[in-house]
């Protein structure tokens, strides 16, 4: 079994915050994270697959196959939004990122 990792890149703006907690609790658990005009962060993205090399090509998955499965599914979505309001997978999920 061999593994391989792809970095993708991204930036996105976010802000953590639970609408059941005061604003004074809010800023105490998050601190600046809690600010109410959000703020922005330059993102990371580690994908790991893992699986038995092709005979004839070594490949587990073509990375340029896997980088643009990444970016169409992702970090396109992703890219320059508010992860809080803009992105559909994490409706209703604090961004944490």
């Amino acid at each position: 079994m061999v593994y391989i990792t792809r970095r993708e890149t991204f930036n996105a703006a976010h802000r953590l915050y639970r609408e059941d907690w005061s604003d004074e609790q809010n800023e105490a658990v998050f601190g600046k994270c809690a600010n109410k005009y959000f703020h922005g962060h330059n993102f990371h993205m580690f994908i790991t697959v893992k699986g038995e090399p092709d005979p004839q090509t070594g490949f587990i998955i073509d990375l340029k196959e896997l980088s643009k499965i990444a970016k169409r599914e992702i970090v396109d979505v992703v890219d320059h939004s508010n992860l809080n309001v803009d992105v559909p997978f994490l409706k209703g999920k604090m961004p944490f990122i």
